[in-house]
Formats: C-alpha cells, structure tokens, sequence
C-alpha cells in the first residue's frame, strides 16, 4: 500500500485521510493545529510535527490546505523530504496563480493538479468528484487513491502548469457560491414580503427551476443550523480567487455581487459558520466574535 503524507485534516481533510487509512495505505497527517490531526489517531494514522516529518520517504503527498499560501509554505517542507520519485497531490482550491507557486517549490517531484468537488457530506462517503491534470505516468499511482476518495474522477490534461483542473474547479464554484447566495437572498426576500419562505421551497418543488441544494441550504437556514460543511470564510476566499483568474478580461457582475455579500457576512461574525450563513448578509444580524 501506499504511504501518504496528509498535510491539513480540517472540514475536508480529516474525511479524506480517514478513507485513505480505512482502505489499508499508510497515512502520516499533519495539520497547524496539532490537534485536528490527533482525531486520525484512532483510525490509525501517525500524527507528525512538521510536514518534513510526515513527508520523509513518502510516495505521495496530499496537499488539503485552506490557501495557497499555507499550500506552498507546509508542501515546500514536505517536499525536500519525500521520495525521489515521489507525487505532489494538491487537492485543495488555492487558484490558477497557486498552483504556479507549487509547481515552483515542488522540487524532484511530480504534480498533480486534483481539485474536488464536494463538502464534508461527500468527503466522509467517499462521493466527491476529483477534477485532476496530470502526466500519464503516474496515473496509475493515484487513481487508486481518487478512487477511495471520489465516485468519479475526471481527467483534464497531462500538464499541471495549465491548471486546467483548478480552472474548472474555480468555474463550478461560482456556480455554487451563485445558488448558495440566491437561496439565502430569495428566502430573506420571502420573509421581507411577509411570504413562510418554506412555501417559497414548496412552491420550486418539481419545477424546471427546482434544485437539490436550494433545499439543502434552504433548510439549514430554516433550521438555524449552521454546522460548517464548507464555511463563510472559505466561501470568500474562493470568490477572491474567482475574480483574480479572469482579472478584467470579462465582467462577473453577479460573481462580485456574492463576493460582497460572502464578505459582508464574515464582517458580522459569521465567518466560521455553513456558507449557508450568507443569509445574514441581508438582514445584517451580527454573529458572535471569531
């Protein structure tokens, strides 16, 4: 079996590094807070203190980190450490500039450029999608990996410097950021126009225009619950990466609009919440202090 190195075991990381550690590889996770990594201890996993420990002599590496910077500044470590013909696997969305900064710090090793698409629900069963670049030549490697990971993985290019994969992981995200903020909008509307906004779900129920998520979020809101599957915070992080990969070469009039309100959310407190949470952008209710 396979010997990973797992750096960052948050929201989606510790699922993920669980599966791996259930289907028999040998996993050594890291993560900033020491902590969230101890979680994996039961399902077997060996909790390192830096990513060059976790990394020493590893095949692979599974990069799992909120940003590019983090990304870059725990898998530069990690990498000086690994196997010499060892592969780079970077999961998390960290933007077409980010994956630039990997390939710069990546050393001997080869990347693979494997956004998913998914929150922790999907993370857990084993369901996401793994959108994935990279040469022919280590494929057999780790689709045996995105196997356990995801139901599908889509191929986009042997190239990892093109970041086709994170391109269009960027793109499905703005769909998803747009739903996610017209569920939270429409039902703070519904409320505003005195409408039960549970008859507004009833009433899309069916319809051409219906969606599963509009009923996922739309249910969380109505519920006040806010568990994060995929936060506030890193919601915005996500839209700033959208609006830096296109810059001014096409006007995203909608996307900004749900940057500002994913913004203006984490503004009033609700950064740590469920992206469901960008309801409260409309109303301008406060959360508690983060």
């Amino acid at each position: 079996m396979t010997t990973i190195a797992f750096l960052g075991t948050g929201t989606m990381g510790a699922p993920m590094a669980r599966r791996l550690l259930g289907a028999g590889h040998q996993v050594r996770v890291w993560n900033r807070t020491r902590a969230k990594a101890q979680q994996l201890e039961a399902s077997g996993a060996a909790v390192a203190d830096s990513p060059g420990e976790a990394a020493r002599g590893a095949d692979v590496l599974i990069t799992m980190l909120l940003d590019a910077e983090s990304t870059v500044a725990a898998g530069s470590a990690a990498a000086a450490e690994l196997a010499d013909d060892a592969v780079w696997v970077q999961m998390g969305t960290i933007g077409v500039d980010g994956i630039g900064q990997v390939l710069a710090a990546a050393g001997g090793a080869t990347v693979v450029d494997a956004p998913v698409l998914g929150t922790k629900g999907p993370a857990e069963q084993g369901n996401l999608v793994v959108l994935a670049a990279g040469p022919h030549s280590v494929r057999p490697r780790v689709q045996p990996l995105f196997d356990v990971l995801g139901n599908r993985t889509l191929w986009l290019g042997e190239d990892a410097a093109r970041a086709a994969a994170t391109r269009l992981k960027l793109a499905v995200n703005n769909w998803v950021l747009a739903l996610n903020n017209a569920v939270g909008e429409t039902i703070a509307l519904a409320r505003a126009l005195g409408t039960d906004p549970q008859q507004f779900l009833e009433a899309i129920e069916g319809t051409g225009v219906d969606s599963p998520y509009a009923h996922l979020k739309g249910a969380a809101i109505l519920n006040e619950d806010y568990a994060p599957s995929f936060s506030v915070s890193a919601a915005s992080k996500d839209a700033q990466l959208i609006s830096a990969a296109v810059g001014e070469d096409v006007r995203l009039d909608a996307a900004e609009a749900v940057r500002n309100r994913l913004q203006r959310a984490v503004h009033l407190g609700h950064g740590a919440k469920d992206m469901a949470a960008v309801y409260f952008a409309s109303t301008g209710e406060a959360g508690k202090s983060q």
